[in-house]
């Protein structure tokens, strides 16, 4: 890619994630709540609750300028790698990171895959439920992705984040969003106690994130 060109792409990708924090907040007038950690440019993976496609763009616009630019959410490439489009908007437009949960070949391990983007000093959006949410549950059971990443760079913080209302503007197989208000709530920061085996970290991560719900009485 020649200089003017990449300029040029890094213009447009500047431009589409200020657009599209611009577009939540006009959407939703969403507001952060951080409560028990503070913005920073600290590496860090916010692990938040996942209801919605829009999921990441709430969060992202609570981030600032700066950390937005280096902050990636993680998503299923079974669905944004289907077509030539979806995986343009996904990895060049919206600087998402595709694994595939279904992965054969060694290349494709998405613990690799995401160790390598914080080795580049990095911060990323997990979804540790592995899907979106569509039950009656607040929050499924959370897989082990976000447990061996701790555990392979420890030094990186791990924020919980509960998105509300998420899942009412922009509902599964909606384009449009609903204008609604929404809150991201940032936890305190949570770390693998020594000799903590994955289960009853994951157990704790859980019930921490859970925790984070404005409203425990109503499923986001």
């Amino acid at each position: 890619m020649s200089k003017l060109s990449l300029k040029t792409f890094t213009m447009l990708q500047t431009a589409t994630s200020v657009g599209l924090s611009v577009l939540a907040w006009v959407v939703t007038g969403v507001r952060p709540i951080w409560n028990g950690s503070l913005p920073s440019d600290r590496q860090r993976i916010y692990f938040a609750n996942h209801t919605s496609h829009g999921d990441f763009i709430l969060l992202s616009a609570c981030l600032s300028e700066k950390e937005r630019a280096i902050t990636h959410a993680v998503a299923a490439g079974e669905y944004w790698g289907k077509s030539r489009l979806r995986r343009f908007i996904a990895e060049d437009m919206l600087s998402s990171v595709l694994i595939n949960r279904q992965w054969t070949r060694p290349e494709e391990n998405p613990i690799e895959i995401m160790l390598s983007v914080l080795d580049q000093g990095h911060s990323l959006i997990l979804f540790p439920e592995g899907t979106r949410n569509m039950t009656d549950q607040p929050l499924l059971a959370f897989r082990s992705g976000l447990y061996n990443l701790s555990m392979a760079r420890p030094q990186v913080e791990l924020i919980p984040c509960w998105i509300e209302n998420m899942s009412r503007v922009l509902p599964k197989g909606q384009f449009l969003p609903v204008p609604l208000l929404c809150r991201v709530v940032f936890g305190a920061p949570v770390t693998v106690a020594p000799g903590e085996e994955r289960r009853a970290f994951l157990d704790r991560a859980h019930t921490t994130l859970l925790a984070l719900n404005p409203r425990p009485e109503r499923d986001d």
